[in-house]
């Protein structure tokens, strides 16, 4: 079994047609029928059933089809990894990052790393946590960066590293109630209506996490809204929908302009910390079985030097 019979079994196994994958692969129909012969031939199974001048993908030609995409993937990525021994002068870089992150923590990051190699492409995704998890597990990530927590079935195929920490703040707009605060106590946080991003993200975990720390039910809070995106959140607690846990990072302008009020949390019970904060760390992620490309390599190190001038 060699390499160029496996790509042609895919072509044809995605396609479904002898004609269609020789153009893809820009060889002849009769050699595309060949490798595949050859191919049943020798393991002695079919991949495929030829019913009339159509062809359907057998058991065992699902199972290739599965194992022949990690090998051809592998493949790509040990060739990117020789190619990238000429000092990083090109090159591609698939990199997942959640949505808070991306858009205040990561641009500084990134900006210094294109100045270092501007030759290299860099594929920046963003979306919340859980897809930014998944992403990096499956390969479709180089790296990915997140807050929150890694699902456990994940963490055996993930190494996560801190290299940074984000702050959530309770604001409030102009319209709220607290707004004149300039903190409320532990038991006041059930009796506001909250404005919520969605499961599976970064922020909502680490919210979340807080008050089961808190001792309060995330449950008991009545959230009228459920967002997808933190700047959503912002928009509508400005407007006075409600109370939000937001990051730090993305409301420094709104709290210089006062159309936002953050408040200090403070637990009056006895033997408690006097102020409460949500912090957790930015987590970087990487697979721990996929092969690691020079330019991985070299993003985890700007990262590194910034992470030590927090």
């Amino acid at each position: 079994m060699t390499l160029d019979q496996l790509r042609v079994f895919l072509a044809v196994a995605e396609h479904l047609h002898f004609s269609r994958a020789a153009d893809e692969l820009y060889i002849t129909q009769p050699a595309v029928s060949a490798a595949i012969q050859n191919l049943e031939e020798q393991y002695g199974v079919k991949f495929f059933h030829r019913i009339g001048r159509r062809i359907e993908i057998t058991e065992a030609g699902k199972l290739l089809q599965i194992e022949t995409q990690k090998i051809l993937d592998q493949v790509a990525l040990t060739e990117r990894g020789l190619r990238e021994l000429n000092d990083l002068q090109r090159g591609d870089f698939n990199l997942g990052s959640s949505l808070t992150i991306g858009n205040y923590w990561l641009p500084e990051k990134l900006c210094y790393f294109k100045q270092k190699y501007p030759g290299i492409t860099v594929n920046c995704t963003l979306a919340n946590a859980d897809e930014i998890c998944t992403g990096t597990a499956t390969g479709i990530f180089d790296l990915g960066l997140v807050t929150g927590d890694i699902k456990p079935a994940l963490q055996i195929t993930l190494e996560a590293e801190v290299v940074g920490s984000e702050r959530l703040l309770i604001v409030v707009g102009k319209s709220h109630p607290w707004f004149e605060r300039a903190e409320i106590s532990l038991t006041e946080i059930a009796t506001t209506d909250w404005v919520m991003r969605e499961p599976g993200s970064g922020a909502q975990q680490m919210f979340e996490q807080a008050l089961q720390s808190w001792g309060i039910n995330p449950a008991e809070l009545n959230a009228v809204l459920v967002l997808n995106s933190s700047e959503m959140v912002k928009a509508v607690v400005e407007s006075g929908a409600g109370a939000a846990a937001i990051p730090e990072l993305m409301v420094k302008k709104e709290l210089q302009l006062a159309t936002l009020r953050a408040l200090q949390i403070v637990d009056f019970r006895e033997n408690s910390q006097p102020t409460m904060e949500i912090v957790q760390p930015v987590l970087k992620l990487k697979n721990r079985q996929r092969f690691q490309t020079g330019i991985s390599k070299a993003f985890e190190q700007i990262l590194t030097e910034f992470a030590s001038n927090w």
